[in-house]
């Protein structure tokens, strides 16, 4: 009793701490993270088998499932984190086509970039493991489900090069018209950013868009590297992308999405080369709130002087509520003569959340 009688102030200081910590710890909601910061999670399955390749007349299965993390902290700007995750493994894949996030079952991080804008008109970017593009508007409204088809017919003049680093910015001049700049570089290897070792690549990109209709031209200068990754002498390839689309009111009228892009290289002897592509997409199709959808293009830049290859792809995606869509795919790749064409017949199911 002397003992409580003697510290009883200190005790009372002790509760009254105590009482104001667990005030404070009840304002938060377990789990949550800040207030600023949104997450959206997908995840897909696909099975089917594919005809013509390494693996033909069996059924495969794959997965890939992607984390989406974006954090704003003046409510302008945007931090944006993407984590992935899939069951290839690097290995030949029949589903290849499809890209659910080869990564062997590991859970990786696919980018990381800061986006923030610099006056009213004007915004930039910086990151890692991102395309140099990431700010272009490129014309097109074809959702493509195949990684040959889906980037519209530029590819290589959208900087899909994966050097590692990358930045670039754009300026809104307003009623639809838009230009951009991007930049990619080996930031994250000893070769380092703009010197002779390291390979970079510059782009640009003007583009008019409407709800109607839209066009955009797109320039890369991409230097080539050889198989170790090394720089080759008087070897960049100048790439032009041109992209239109045409999108006209009234039911069950298609879009339509067209590009073409051509490739000259510096390499002595090297033609040039184009590729090009054509896609239809019903929107909303009826009463059904499905997505029907055809393209077709070449398999990628092909020579003057050298056969073309064609691609084609169909697919049908119905949203079976608002988490889950299922797209049945069909695509058919040409092959040299002699060799039966490569047969695509999958079946995927989305969820997003």
């Amino acid at each position: 009793e002397r003992l409580i009688s003697e510290f009883n102030s200190e005790l009372a200081l002790l509760n009254g701490k105590a009482d104001e910590l667990d005030s404070r710890l009840n304002e938060f909601e377990a789990g949550s993270f800040s207030t600023t910061t949104a997450a959206s999670f997908s995840a897909d399955f696909a099975i089917g088998a594919v005809d013509g390749s390494a693996n033909s007349d069996k059924v495969s299965s794959i997965y890939g499932y992607q984390i989406d993390l974006t954090t704003s902290f003046t409510g302008e700007d945007s931090l944006d984190i993407s984590l992935d995750a899939g069951s290839a493994d690097g290995s030949p894949d029949p589903l290849t086509e499809l890209d659910l996030n080869g990564t062997n079952d590991v859970l990786t991080v696919d980018g990381i970039a800061y986006t923030f804008p610099l006056g009213e008109k004007l915004t930039a970017f910086f990151g890692d493991s991102m395309d140099g593009s990431t700010l272009y508007n490129t014309a097109c409204v074809y959702g493509g489900q195949t990684n040959t088809l889906d980037d519209c017919g530029n590819a290589n003049s959208a900087m899909a090069a994966g050097y590692g680093s990358a930045a670039g910015a754009s300026y809104d001049f307003g009623n639809g018209l838009t230009a951009a700049i991007g930049y990619e570089g080996q930031g994250s290897t000893e070769k380092g950013l703009l010197t002779k070792e390291g390979a970079d690549v510059f782009g640009g990109q003007l583009a008019y868009t409407t709800d109607m209709y839209g066009l955009s031209l797109t320039y890369a200068s991409m230097e080539t590297v050889d198989s170790n990754s090394d720089v080759v002498a008087n070897g960049d390839t100048t790439y032009w992308g041109f992209n239109a689309y045409l999108s006209p009111e009234g039911d069950n009228l298609p879009s339509v999405s067209i590009g073409y892009e051509t490739g000259d290289s510096e390499t002595s002897g090297t033609a040039e080369t184009y590729h090009w592509f054509l896609g239809v997409q019903w929107d909303d199709l009826a009463s059904s709130g499905g997505t029907l959808g055809a393209a077709m293009g070449t398999t990628g830049h092909t020579s003057e002087d050298a056969d073309e290859y064609l691609m084609y792809e169909a697919f049908y995606s119905y949203p079976l509520n608002d988490s889950l869509t299922i797209t049945p795919l069909m695509y058919v790749i040409d092959q040299p003569a002699g060799t039966d064409d490569e047969t695509g017949l999958i079946v995927k199911a989305s969820f997003s959340y």
